[in-house]
């Protein structure tokens, strides 16, 4: 049966992001600053932008006159801002979890369809084994500390013509960025990926390019979806986070109280965010369908049971460190 909804309420997840933070006291003035650059890949309202904005605003007003931060005005995509973050020219990224495709991707599950079933269940995982030898993969490779992940909602789907089940997927030309193992289980479902960067997924829809698209609230929102597209479908496909990496020689040529200071900036700033985004997901919701998005609540289990082949060998073949029953019983 073809169902709508009017208003969908949004679970709030009472869930905080794990902190670290090292031993040491506050830095004290002295006659030098620090710069610190900051890239993020992400429109100026996006949430990963406002969590820069956060970070800066904490560090230099907690940081005892020792801090100046910038943040980069650079093309607005996770390669650039993976590139720069990992090669020293940029200091700290905002992110999402692109770092884990490129330097652990046997540990990219952690950013793919159907297998963390909520954020708290995310953060059970991230605070493991498993979440540590990923971090472990992505310092040694990719020359960066993961400081911490920012919830960013379940993504969702948008598209101008309604969905209820995964057979109305079929051929459908679903913008998506270039993650292979999200195209595999959208091929799996029926979908005619389009791969396109987030800088070009508002023209990718407006042009005709891609007639669908699949993303956070956030995003939807902060991209002004709502103005080429007409139908939200609510399939919470994935739960998805935002990364905050400082690159490992920067961090670690500072001293203990300068440390310090960077890192918990960088985890307030992060509790900030999420703690914005479980308060305020359910009234973007609301303000998408008021822009005049319609939402419907589709048959979600045919989307999971459609795209569970491919991503029972996802496990099988690139995420063989564990398996997908692992991951789900924890």
């Amino acid at each position: 049966m073809k169902r709508y909804a009017v208003l969908v309420p949004v679970l709030v997840l009472l869930m905080s992001c794990a902190t670290t933070s090292q031993s040491g006291e506050e830095p004290a003035p002295a006659s030098h600053t620090i710069t610190i650059k900051v890239v993020n890949a992400f429109a100026p309202q996006n949430i990963m932008s406002l969590t820069a904005d956060r970070f800066k605003e904490v560090l230099e007003r907690k940081g005892g006159g020792r801090f100046i931060v910038q943040i980069l005005d650079v093309e607005r995509t996770e390669e650039k801002a993976n590139e720069l973050c990992s090669s020293g020219a940029a200091h700290l990224q905002f992110t999402g979890g692109y770092p884990l495709q490129v330097f652990a991707p046997e540990y990219s599950f952690f950013n793919a369809p159907y297998v963390m079933k909520d954020f708290a269940h995310f953060t059970r995982v991230w605070n493991g084994p498993l979440g540590e030898a990923a971090r472990k993969m992505v310092a040694e490779k990719g020359n960066m500390l993961w400081i911490g992940n920012v919830y960013r909602g379940f993504r969702q789907t948008t598209a101008n013509k309604p969905i209820y089940s995964v057979d109305e997927v079929q051929g459908l030309r679903l913008r998506l960025p270039g993650v292979q193992t999200w195209v595999t289980v959208w091929k799996a479902m029926g979908a005619d990926p389009v791969t396109v960067p987030l800088s070009g997924l508002y023209d990718s829809l407006k042009t005709g390019k891609a007639e669908a698209s699949e993303g956070d609230i956030p995003q939807i929102h902060s991209y002004k979806l709502y103005e080429v597209q007409k139908y939200l479908i609510i399939t919470n496909h994935l739960v998805q986070t935002g990364g905050v990496l400082v690159n490992k020689p920067f961090y670690e040529s500072l001293s203990e109280a300068d440390r310090k200071a960077v890192w918990d900036a960088a985890v307030e700033a992060i509790e900030w965010a999420t703690n914005k985004v479980m308060s305020e997901e359910g009234m973007l919701l609301m303000d998408l369908q008021k822009k005049g998005m319609q939402v419907i609540i589709p048959d979600a289990a045919s989307f999971r049971e459609k795209g569970k082949t491919a991503v029972e060998e996802l496990f099988r073949t690139l995420w063989s460190v564990t398996t997908w029953e692992e991951v789900l019983s924890q």
